[in-house]
Parts: structure tokens; sequence; C-alpha cells
């Protein structure tokens, strides 16, 4: 096939709209649905971040992608009981496979963001990590192959309509990429950057010095992450997967806040009074997403006011209090965080250690690197210069 009509644009005023190759066939195959403009763009995006996941990890990889920038990225480590509880994944009466566990973890980091996703799996999408996908809200999932069972299950989600797609792990594209702005074509080499090698971390200005194994791993999926994530934009990682992304921001520190507060959510949902909130029972789970949120942030008193509390709560709970999360978020330690260019000032690095993070990656090459430099010595962090920019758009 060497093209694939569309429903319409980026919008329904877009017409016609097509995907096409100029030469060959199209390396996609629509197993199931009828994905749009926009699914492809997440689709094609995410299929290439989980792919280079598994080639910088040699592990499963999955990606649950929102408007062409990642939600959430993770690779397929298991799942600790607390993971499992607040992925919502603990309740399942079935063996989770690695590709299942990062899939859960992708889906799992930003359940807000993660809404009406699109997901990408390095791996087959195997039947446990179909029935993960069906209990979701979700546009649709691109995987190199699909088991009998797994494609099923996925087409009979959202009544026979949920978008399956299949591509050619072979598939390599030309060197040279084009796309039109306003009639004008855009031409340039791909990015083909390797984030897969050690020496990434052979520029180390920080006093501390030291890098483990596993903050290497991590900083690898910061990275990667980033190369398909619209910039501005920084990662923060841990234990495997994306916990904080901060997308498309003008200014640097707005990335590393906006990251570092969806960081911060992430670990508060671990909280002890988070994880055991008396839940109505049948709540959706969007409601409990949409509770939790409000609940650990500055206005819970939306969802514990009397009148309010009753919808969501078999009793009303106690709130969390400011003290309370500082001292929890205090407790969040071996964070990783990279940044898809150089930090211009040390600000960014005082908000990236109020979460914990304790190795950082990026460019270098800022007239302030000295002060990056100093503000990270101060707080004995680790930092390497890895001389690449990460721009994506």
């Amino acid at each position: 096939m060497k093209e694939i009509q569309l429903k319409y644009g980026c919008n329904p005023n877009q017409k016609p709209s097509r995907i096409f190759m100029k030469e060959g066939e199209l390396p996609v195959t629509v197993l199931n649905g009828r994905p749009g403009y926009i699914n492809f763009l997440d689709a094609l995006n995410s299929w290439q971040l989980v792919k280079e996941l598994k080639a910088a990890t040699a592990m499963p990889a999955a990606a649950s992608f929102k408007h062409v920038s990642p939600a959430g990225a993770a690779i397929g480590l298991p799942l600790s009981d607390v993971l499992k509880k607040i992925y919502f994944v603990d309740d399942v009466d079935f063996e989770l496979s690695p590709i299942a566990c990062a899939y859960a973890r992708a889906r799992g980091a930003d359940r807000m963001s993660s809404y009406g996703d699109f997901i990408a799996l390095s791996d087959t999408c195997d039947e446990a990590t179909a029935l993960l996908i069906k209990r979701e809200v979700s546009d649709g999932v691109i995987a190199p192959a699909f088991t009998d069972e797994a494609l099923q299950i996925l087409r009979e989600k959202r009544k026979g309509t949920y978008n399956v797609i299949q591509i050619d792990p072979a598939y390599i594209p030309e060197p040279i990429e084009q796309k039109q702005v306003f009639g004008i074509t855009f031409e340039q080499g791909r990015n083909e950057i390797d984030l897969t090698t050690d020496s990434l971390f052979d520029n180390i200005p920080t006093v501390n010095k030291e890098f483990t194994a596993d903050a290497k791993r991590d900083l690898k999926i910061a990275l990667v992450t980033l190369k398909y994530t619209q910039s501005n934009s920084v990662c923060y990682v841990k234990d495997g997967q994306a916990i904080g992304i901060g997308a498309g921001q003008q200014s640097r520190i707005h990335c590393t806040r906006l990251a570092g507060n969806k960081a911060d959510i992430w670990w508060l949902r671990q909280h002890p009074k988070v994880l055991n909130l008396p839940w109505v029972e049948k709540i959706r789970r969007a409601d409990r997403d949409n509770t939790i949120d409000v609940y650990i942030s500055d206005d819970y008193d939306d969802v514990l006011r009397d009148g309010t509390w009753q919808q969501f709560f078999a009793t009303r709970p106690e709130p969390l209090t400011r003290e309370e999360k500082k001292e929890w978020i205090a407790k969040n330690t071996c964070v990783c965080l990279g940044s898809d260019a150089f930090f211009p000032f040390g600000d960014n690095i005082e908000r990236a250690h109020k979460s914990g993070v304790q190795y950082i990656a990026q460019a270098g090459g800022s007239v302030r690197d000295d002060h990056v430099i100093s503000t990270c010595d101060k707080y004995g962090i680790a930092m390497a210069f890895i001389g690449i920019r990460l721009f994506h758009h």
C-alpha cells in the first residue's frame, strides 16, 4: 500500500488528508479502526522512541503519546506493589509480562496527561498488555506485531473502532526528511544521533563524577524521550521510567518546573494517605485520577468539602497538608534529569534538586556554565555535559 486516506487533518475542516510514500510501500498496516492525521503523528513518533529505548537499554519499552509529545515512557522492569496500586493494575488476575510492565509504567506515570493517548510498544503486543489497554481510555496502539489473542481483545475495544497499527520493525526511512510549512518545503538530515553509548558521560565538570549503572540507564531514557518531545523540554526519570516531562515551553525554567511538578505528583501518589483513600465502590478510573490530582493539590477542599466528598469517598479523608507533602517529597532520591539543550542558569538546578535529582545530562555550552556547575556542586549532583542538542519540532 502506497497511501492511506484519512478522515481529515489536524481539524475537521482540513480536507483532503492522507499519508503516502513517494517511493515504495508504506511500512504500516492498519489492522483495525481508522487512524487520523494526529494518530499517525503520535504513532510514528512514539514508535521511534520505543525502538530507540529498546536499543539503548536492551529491554522492552512502551510510550504513551498525546499531541505529538510523550506523556510517559518506560522500560519493562517489574512493578512493586506500590506501583501496581497507583497504576491501577493491582487487581489483575494474570501475570504481567515485561512489555505489559513497560506499558503500565508509561501509562501510569502521568495518568491525567495519558487520558486518550496513543500507545507505542517496542515488542509484540501480548494478551496481558492488550487486557491492560482494554481498561483505559485510549485512541490506539502501534507495535511490530500482535498475538492473535491480543488482536481479538483490541478489535473489541471502543465498539470495534479502536485503532491498531502494525509497523515493519525493519523499516529504515530515507536519511533526508522533508515537511511543508505555508507552502514552503523544509529539508534536513534525520536526527540519527546515537544515545546508546556510555561515552555520553565522558565529560563530567562537577565535583561528583560518579554515575551508577542505573543512573546512566535512566539518563539515556531521559535523552531518548527528549529526542521525540516538542522543545523546549526536560525529562525526569527514576527506576526505568519517565516520571515528569515538561514539553513545548518557551523558557527552560518553565520546562523544569512543569516536569518537576509532575514528578512530585507521581511521588505524592505513593504517600500512605493517598494509597489508603477510602473510595466509594465502583468509582470510575478517570474520576479517581481527577480526584487524586485535586486531593494532593492546594485546592484539596474542592473534593473534601461537605456535600462533595460523598461523591468520591466512603468516609471523609484527612487532607494532605503542605508540611506533609514537603516532608514526603524530600524522601524522593536518585532521580535523573535530562535536558534537550543547555541549562542557561542555576535556577534549573535549584528546582531539580527539590524533586530529588542527583544526576543530570545536558548539552553544556551556556555562558553561565560556571553558575550551573557550582549549583550542582552545592548539592553534590553529578552532571555530564553531553555536547548534544535534541530539539524536536
